[in-house]
């Protein structure tokens, strides 16, 4: 049965260890193993890395939003609910995707999609939708602490496609690999973030 993540709201509270899980955690009611191939970087992220892979496709279920991306809580929380409705279990950790640029677009336009990984095509309705994350390159990070904490890490990843000569290709997923409520410790937890890539041209 499907038991949905500690309210993210809760996230905004958060306080900024350099503990670094790799057992089995609980994401959405679901045990979830990850093993970190890249050192987890920690606050003020001064030393952060970055490398890339090539993502496999992966259908997910999503409801989208729009506002400040702090609001990412919320719809979490509603993807979460709305899945349990129709009896969809995800197959692995939640994750947002962040489509615009909050230093170029205004708050009240910003779009992100809130989303739980299944393992088949699913189907949905109303506000609950599904999609496929195809296959890309991405630059990747694996970033310790609080989830507010996660976008300042960002300018390490984008100075790794800038040395590739590469560019962004896509909105910018944030993976959330440990449940808030499975740790005694802010700092515990743990993002993988994915920037897609494409050749600069």
């Amino acid at each position: 049965m499907l038991t949905r993540l500690l309210p993210l709201c809760l996230l905004a509270a958060c306080s900024a260890s350099s503990t670094v899980p790799d057992a089995a955690r609980t994401v959405g009611g679901s045990p979830t193993t990850f093993v970190a191939d890249l050192a987890i970087a920690q606050a003020p992220f001064t030393d952060v890395s970055v490398d890339w892979k090539q993502r496999l496709d992966q259908p997910y279920v999503f409801v989208e939003a729009r506002g400040s991306y702090t609001n990412v809580g919320r719809a979490l929380e509603r993807v979460f609910k709305l899945a349990a409705e129709a009896g969809i279990e995800p197959s692995g950790a939640p994750f947002a995707l962040y489509y615009d640029d909050p230093g170029k677009v205004a708050v009240e336009s910003l779009r992100l999609r809130a989303c739980l990984p299944v393992a088949t095509p699913t189907e949905t309705r109303g506000e609950l939708g599904y999609a496929v994350l195809e296959s890309t390159t991405v630059a990747y990070a694996f970033i310790g602490g609080p989830y507010p904490e996660v976008p300042r890490s960002y300018p390490a990843l984008f100075a790794f496609l800038a040395r590739m000569d590469w560019v962004e290709n896509g909105p910018i997923r944030e993976i959330y690999l440990v449940n808030p409520a499975e740790v005694g410790d802010f700092r515990e937890l743990v993002t993988e973030v994915q920037l897609p890539a494409t050749a600069s041209r």
